[in-house]
Parts: C-alpha cells; structure tokens; sequence
C-alpha cells in the first residue's frame, strides 16, 4: 500500500502544486470609490477623542467583507498619517494605500534626491491592492540606511506589478502583489524614521485588531441567529456561550485600548497595543473554531458571505506574527509592575 501511495503522489504531483491563478475583483474598488465620494472614508482620527468611533468603522466595514476592509484600512490609515505627519502630496482625489512590510529579499531605495522629490528603485512586496488604487505610502531605504516614508503615485512609467507570486486562496482578491520600482518618481512625508517613531503607528496597529474583532462578530451572528431560529440543540448552545465569552472579552479589551489611546494620546502604546492584539487575536480563534464546529459545513458551502469570511479571516490574522509578537510584548510586561492585574 505504501508503494501505492507513492506511485500516485508522484503521477498527481502535478495536479497537487498547480498555480492558483492571479484574480481581482473590480467591485472592491467601485466600492471603495463610492466610500470616498461619500465621505464614508473621514473616519475620526486616532487619539482625537473617538478612536472607538474611528474602530467601529473599521469593524463594520471588515464585517461586510476582509478584502474591501484591507483596501479601507490601508486607505483611511493613509489619511491618518499624513494628517499626523502635516503632509498633502497630491492635489487629485483617490484610494491610498500603505506598503511598508519589509521582508528581507525586497527592498526600495533611495537612489536619487532634490528637495522632497526622490527617484525610487527596487522591489516592495506584499502591495496589497496594486492594481486597485492610485496612489501608496512605501517606506523605503536612504544612503543612511534610514527607513523613509514616501509618497507615490501609481500611474507612472516606472511602477510595474508582478501578480504572479500572489497564490492566495484566502484574501485573494486584495492581491498583495510585488511591485517594481525602476526611477520612479516620489515625494518625501516627513522626516527620516518618522513612520515608526510617530505616536500614531501603534494606534494603527490596534486599528488592525478591531478589523479582525468585526469580522468574527460576522461569523458569530450566522451562530447567533441559528439558535434562535434552530431546533434544541446543547452543542450549539455550548459552543455560542464559548463565543460569546470570547467576544465579551475582546470587546472590553478594545474599549479600554481606545479610551487609553485617547486619554494619552502622543504616548508611547505599544503595551496596551500589543496587549489587545494579543486578545483579540486569541478570541478570533475560538470564534473560528466554535462557529465551524457548531454550524457543519452548510455555510461554508451555500452562504457566500460566510464562506467568503471563514477563508479570509484566518489568513487576515496573520498580520499577527503570532508567538514572535507574544515574546516581545512578554519582553514589554517583564519591565513593567502587574499593578493593572489587580481587579
């Protein structure tokens, strides 16, 4: 039997490692337009006093769907940094986007200076919605060695995309694809490491946390309104009350994290930041498995929104980096007192 297996590995291997093919979804960015023109993209600043208003957007929108959120959190998150940062590079509306991962085989560089205009060279990965919106914020590289964020527009010779590498079956349709930059032309927004020292990058992060929360609230409502509806059954009921505690925490989390941010809004928050990604993440979770496990396969298969939510979202939340950010926020904890465990 073991030759058996082997001898059809080996005749389907093909089969097995075939390309997922490179799609978009034009409706995303229709969407997105419609946001924009009315005004539904003007989401109160973070640290302004309605940064639980500003993630309730943001969780609403990730409810609907986690691809259109991917391109209204990157957008509305745009909009947040050059307000911080006093910048307006570009008189003509349009989406945003901001592409600042920095993964050891691709980097964009500095090759060229006048004033707060640079020519760009080099590959940026992980650009979710390229090929969707107009223009982006990438950090790239100086002659210092120095992390800057610049501000670019999309429809230059110049840019070019490359969907190939992108083999995603969750999140597929935002399409964080690799894009080239060769001499391509981009304005300065602020100054050498200001996109990771302003106080409003650990807001975003949080931001980020609210998304993956609206979208579990998604999934747990399919549960929700099953039971009411539903014949008697105490598996399901058992497995409801498990995601009810998990969002009731996660939701608490959230409002304190928020309040906290408001309260001390130019603070460092990457504690109470991390701390809340790290909640929310451990409660998306047990709503993926509770709801899965208490609703069979019907909604994977015959509920498109559902089904749409339920392969997204576990990709979604390895913005997350997992264990690798639960040891720097326990490295955070052990410099500070447990003064907050107390009730």
């Amino acid at each position: 039997m073991q030759d058996d297996a082997q001898g059809i590995e080996s005749v389907l291997a093909d089969l097995a490692h075939r390309p997922n093919p490179p799609r978009t979804d034009e409706r995303l960015r229709e969407a997105m337009r419609l946001c924009v023109e009315r005004g539904l993209d003007r989401l109160p600043l973070p640290g302004s006093g309605q940064t639980l208003a500003r993630w309730q957007q943001l969780a609403a929108v990730a409810g609907l769907d986690l691809a259109l959120l991917k391109l209204y959190e990157g957008h509305t998150d745009a909009q947040a940094i050059l307000e911080e940062l006093g910048c307006q590079p570009f008189t003509e509306p349009g989406i945003w986007g901001v592409w600042a991962a920095e993964p050891p085989t691709a980097r964009v560089v500095v090759s060229g200076r006048k004033g707060d205009q640079v020519r760009l060279d080099g590959l940026k990965a992980w650009c979710s919605g390229a090929q969707q919106i107009d223009y982006a914020l990438i950090t790239a590289w100086t002659e210092q060695d120095q992390p800057q964020l610049i501000a670019v527009r999309l429809d230059q010779p110049g840019i070019g995309i490359d969907a190939q590498g992108w083999q995603a079956v969750g999140m597929a349709t935002t399409a964080s694809v690799d894009v080239h930059f060769d001499q391509a032309v981009g304005h300065c927004v602020g100054d050498h490491g200001a996109y990771l020292s302003r106080p409003g990058f650990w807001h975003g992060g949080a931001g980020i946390a609210a998304s993956w929360y609206g979208a579990a609230v998604a999934l747990a409502r399919v549960l929700h309104q099953q039971r009411q509806k539903g014949r008697p059954d105490p598996h399901a009921d058992a497995h409801l009350g498990a995601v009810d505690a998990a969002l009731y925490g996660a939701a608490a989390a959230l409002r304190a994290c928020a309040a906290w941010i408001d309260q001390h809004p130019q603070d460092d928050a990457r504690l109470p930041v991390q701390r809340v990604r790290a909640q929310v993440e451990m409660a998306v979770e047990q709503v993926c498995r509770h709801v899965g496990r208490a609703l069979g396969a019907t909604p994977f298969c015959r509920d498109p929104h559902f089904a749409r939510l339920a392969v997204d979202l576990p990709v979604f939340i390895r913005q997350s980096h997992a264990e690798r950010d639960l040891e720097q926020f326990g490295q955070l904890l052990a410099s500070h007192s447990t003064q907050e465990w107390a009730l």
